[in-house]
């Protein structure tokens, strides 16, 4: 198997230990808190989401889009990169804390964005809401540095630490929470259940578990061979020009983050009644287990090689790059989606207490699905113009994106207000708004770096991503004939959480046996990235 290959099966194998925790995270949780129609859970949320939307600012803004490129510059120095590293390295930890300092003391304002406190339940949401966010701000400064190493590990082709360091923060976390259970006997959904110390256990465990993880990677440093010590000498060190590329994508995350937080307050208006922000929360985790172990997995190491070879002016490789990820990713996204379409009640069923709250949540799920596949396209696409050093372009076409996301979202409350779609139904109704700007803001990147690098392939990924529905689409329609033969909503497959698992298990491996007999049928090429996996993995004789 080549670098790339080796590269990814490591890191796909890390996600998915990684993500499976986490889907173990939030059930436990949700034991804790409760997920459909709670508000202790919607407070939660929202303030256990403030330091990952606070932290965008600094990592999509900053580290992800400027950080790996500039790194494998650096790499050709004459040190390595040591001496320039030190300088964003010791930038890095004060921009990092000096916004969880600014986080800390605006906590009221930040939390007051989503939640609305002139609700009739708002006060008493609101201040738990605050309370929680105290005890999870903190969360920026580690979830910086975990950025800060693994994205340089990355850049360094060390691609395995940065994956399975959430592990260790899944592990503590679920620990944690299973004592909590204990300790509550039971699930403590309304506000006036949450007493200080209550408040302060469950915020300092979820804190506690992204400080291992960030923790975990010093232990890997010494492989980059990098020397890094504090340097604030920023002045004539090149700063100015990763500046300057680090403002469109940090305006950009900007942009992102205000189009989210307008979302999930006209979210919460369910809260309490239906599907709300830990809903949507819980939902998107189950996307992005996919999209991570997938698009994650195979587009971190492309994304290097995209870099390396962007940096050295070689358009053509650059192209093919493109072509190969992006039909890599759909031959394996286009399984996993079918799968997770026809697995869509058992799967939200994990996360919600009984069935009935399981078919109605499973909408807000199909509701993101819907771009699932255009994201993995625009994943490479965004990263293409990353490598050339081009933040702008991906400014313009995400601020696109920003304004439909915000456009539906209104959409959804005025239909919502006119009686069209019920109170449950609201937080479905913007997941799949947010859905179609992503579909729109995919075609528009892709046409801009098609004209950009004059061509990239286009009609071969397409044919092949086609090539995958068709057989995706029957794949699915075999799965949800499963579903349906063991009960539907009122089978086994929504009688509880373990059942639910084992239901998506079953239906999961339908898919994928009509999905792959298929392409096999078809003759796919993409078949052989498939084989090539297996055997990496299978003993030899």
């Amino acid at each position: 198997m080549s670098g790339l290959g080796r590269a990814s099966a490591l890191l796909a194998a890390g996600t998915m230990v990684s993500r499976v925790t986490g889907l173990l995270r939030t059930i436990v949780l949700v034991g804790v808190v409760g997920a459909n129609a709670s508000e202790a859970a919607d407070a939660f949320g929202v303030a256990n989401q403030l330091p990952n939307d606070v932290f965008s600012l600094i990592s999509v803004g900053i580290l992800t889009a400027v950080l790996v490129p500039q790194i494998v510059k650096a790499s050709s120095f004459e040190d390595g990169g040591s001496r320039f590293l030190s300088k964003i390295f010791t930038l890095g930890v004060v921009v990092l804390l000096a916004a969880t300092g600014v986080a800390m003391l605006l906590a009221p304002v930040l939390v007051s964005l989503t939640v609305d406190g002139s609700a009739p339940r708002g006060p008493e949401q609101l201040a738990l809401a605050t309370a929680f966010s105290y005890w999870c701000l903190p969360q920026i400064f580690f979830y910086g540095l975990y950025a800060l190493i693994g994205e340089t590990l990355n850049a360094r082709r060390i691609f395995g630490p940065f994956t399975w360091a959430p592990v260790a923060n899944n592990i503590i976390s679920i620990a944690g929470f299973l004592i909590l259970q204990v300790l509550f006997h039971g699930t403590l959904q309304e506000p006036s259940d949450w007493t200080p110390d209550r408040i302060a256990l469950l915020g300092g465990i979820a804190t506690l578990g992204i400080a291992v993880q960030a923790l975990v990677l010093v232990v890997f440093w010494p492989r980059t061979r990098l020397a890094i010590r504090p340097d604030f000498r920023w002045r004539g060190a090149g700063l100015g020009s990763v500046g300057r590329m680090a403002g469109w994508t940090l305006l950009m995350a900007i942009a992102s983050l205000a189009a989210g937080i307008f979302q999930h307050r006209i979210a919460y208006e369910a809260s309490g009644v239906g599907a709300s922000v830990a809903v949507m929360m819980n939902a998107w985790l189950i996307f992005m287990l996919p999209y991570s172990v997938i698009v994650n997995s195979i587009g971190t190491p492309y994304f290097t090689q995209l870099s390396e070879h962007a940096h050295a002016g070689r358009d053509e490789d650059v192209r093919g790059d493109i072509s190969r990820s992006i039909r890599t990713l759909g031959f394996f996204l286009t399984g996993a989606l079918a799968a997770v379409v026809a697995a869509a009640i058992p799967a939200s069923r994990i996360f919600t207490r009984t069935a009935e709250d399981a078919q109605s949540t499973s909408l807000v799920l199909l509701g993101y699905l819907v771009a699932l596949l255009p994201l993995a396209v625009l994943f490479i696409v965004q990263r293409t113009f990353y490598a050339y050093g081009d933040t702008r372009t991906p400014f313009f076409f995400t601020i696109f994106q920003c304004v439909l996301i915000v456009a539906t979202a209104v959409v959804a409350k005025v239909l919502h207000d006119m009686g069209i779609i019920p109170l449950s139904g609201l937080a479905a109704t913007i997941a799949l708004g947010q859905s179609l700007a992503s579909i729109l803001q995919t075609v528009v990147a892709t046409v801009l770096l098609h004209r950009r690098l004059g061509g990239i392939h286009t009609a071969t990924w397409m044919l092949a991503i086609l090539r995958f529905l068709a057989a995706g689409v029957p794949a699915a329609a075999a799965g949800w004939g499963v579903f349906l033969v063991t009960g539907g909503g009122d089978g086994w497959t929504t009688s509880s959480v373990f059942a639910a698992a084992g239901g998506c298990a079953f239906i999961g491996v339908v898919v994928l046996l009509v999905y792959l007999g298929i392409l096999a049928l078809l003759r796919a090429p993409e078949l052989g990235a498939l084989t090539a996996l297996v055997r990496r993995f299978a003993p030899s004789r």
